[in-house]
């Protein structure tokens, strides 16, 4: 007998932890090693294969392809997972892998997120909260995202880059090197800095104070014309006075990609 709520074409593997109230579509597949937290809907013809774990309350529309095997040529079968939270909406074929081996063995979505149709995320990719990725905009392998970024239509992220909080990657633009949190980067062949994300700042409560702080920092980095070394030093001073320039220091030291500037 199915159970309320999984039409009768679902196919679920008996060892798969379906929540309550659960919703699963015709013709999807949900394989061994998935959990599916309470609330959450699973639209027609997708699959979501394991091990993958989804929170409580997301919506994951038609012909999504979540939890399958990383497209690396170096993958052996070797164990690894996929994490995503809750209240995300994950739209049309959108595609989401689990991690390797070699890459820390988990890709991770983190919760609030929407993933809009057609999007990519890849292997080992660690994705923070309140995000948007927009129709086609695509992330390789390694790629970390922190929170309220906000990536537009087919724009894409090299391996191993990483992206800064509340940043925003206009249409198109492909990121080959590190972006700080803040900033906002237009197409021109590889995406280059074009100034702070202002609007998506005021909209999340910043005042002006916090932005001018931001500002500063920005021209420092990328419009005094002084070298790396010597924009840290500026962002240092600048940073006695700001916890958002301090994050911003911290995320530039700790990368091991080129910055994007």
């Amino acid at each position: 007998m199915t159970a309320p709520g999984i039409h009768p074409s679902a196919s679920v593997d008996p060892s798969a932890r379906i929540g309550a109230s659960v919703s699963i579509g015709a013709f999807s597949l949900i394989g061994a090693g998935v959990e599916i937290g309470e609330g959450t809907s699973i639209g027609p013809h997708c699959s979501v294969l394991g091990p993958t774990r989804i929170g409580r309350d997301n919506r994951i529309v038609g012909h999504a392809a979540i939890g399958g095997e990383p497209q690396d040529k170096k993958f052996a079968g070797e164990d690894s997972r996929l994490e995503i939270g809750d209240r995300n909406v994950i739209r049309e074929f959108v595609t989401i892998n689990r991690g390797t081996g070699g890459g820390g063995g988990v890709t991770r979505i983190g919760s609030d997120n929407w993933i809009l149709a057609y999007a990519h995320v890849a292997h080992d990719c660690i994705v923070g909260n309140h995000c948007v990725f927009s129709n086609n905009a695509t992330l390789a392998g390694h790629v970390s995202v922190d929170d309220h970024v906000i990536l537009s239509g087919f724009a894409g992220v090299h391996q191993f880059c990483r992206i800064g909080a509340h940043a925003f990657v206009g249409m198109g633009a492909f990121v080959n090197g590190d972006v700080p949190p803040f900033v906002m980067v237009a197409q021109e062949g590889y995406g280059r800095p074009r100034g702070i994300n202002s609007e998506g700042l005021r909209r999340r409560g910043f005042d002006a104070a916090r932005v001018a702080a931001i500002k500063r920092a920005y021209r420092a980095l990328y419009m005094s014309g002084a070298k790396l070394d010597e924009a840290k030093t500026q962002l240092a001073e600048i940073a006695g006075d700001s916890d958002d320039v301090r994050a911003m220091l911290a995320f530039i030291e700790a990368g091991e990609r080129p910055l994007l500037r």
